[in-house]
C-alpha cells in the first residue's frame, strides 16, 4: 500500500491546525511542515470542500478545523483528499470479482481495507497532534518487525 503525498501532507496540515487556537495561514503551515505552499493550497481547498476546515479572509485570517479535532479521524482526512482508503487497480475491492485459484483474493483485499480502516478510523486528529495515540495503535508498532520492510531479493522481482 502506498500513502500519497496528498494524504501525508493533509494529515500534517490537519495536525498543525489542531494544535492552534487561532487560524493558521498557508504560509505558516507550509513553513512548519515543509509542505510546498501551492500544493498545500489545493489540499486545504479539498479539506474545505469536504467540510473539515474553514477559511477566514482578512487580517487574522487563515484556516482552522471546522469541528473539534477529537471529532475528525485520520480516515476522514485521507478520504477527503484521496477518496476511498483502498483501491485495487483503481477500483473498490467490493466491485471486484475473481475466479479459480484467485477466488479468495477478494477476501484478502477486503481484509486489507478493514485493517487500514481499523487504524485510521481509531486515531483522531487531536490524538495525532497531541502525540497521545491509542494504546492499541502503539501496540501495533511494539514489534520490531513492524518497522522493517520484508526483504525482497532483487532476483525474485
Amino acid at each position: 500500500m502506498k500513502v500519497s503525498a496528498r494524504a501525508d501532507y493533509a494529515l500534517r496540515a490537519a495536525a498543525e491546525l489542531a494544535r492552534s487556537d487561532a487560524p493558521r495561514t498557508t504560509g505558516e503551515i507550509s513553513a512548519s511542515q515543509g509542505i510546498p505552499r501551492k500544493f498545500l493550497e489545493g489540499i486545504l481547498t479539498e479539506l474545505r470542500d469536504d467540510g473539515l476546515v474553514v477559511g477566514q479572509r482578512g487580517i487574522g485570517g487563515g484556516y482552522r478545523l471546522a469541528r473539534p479535532a477529537v471529532d475528525i479521524t485520520l480516515a476522514d482526512v485521507v478520504r477527503a483528499v484521496d477518496g476511498p482508503l483502498i483501491f485495487v487497480r483503481g477500483e473498490r475491492p467490493s466491485d471486484l470479482e475473481y475466479g479459480g485459484a484467485a477466488s479468495e483474493l477478494l477476501t484478502v483485499w477486503v481484509a486489507v481495507r478493514a485493517s487500514v480502516r481499523n487504524v485510521l478510523e481509531k486515531v483522531t486528529v487531536a490524538q495525532l497532534a497531541s502525540g497521545e495515540l491509542p494504546g492499541e495503535i502503539r501496540a501495533l508498532v511494539d514489534d520490531q518487525a513492524a518497522w522493517e520492510d520484508a526483504h525482497i531479493n532483487p532476483s525474485d522481482r
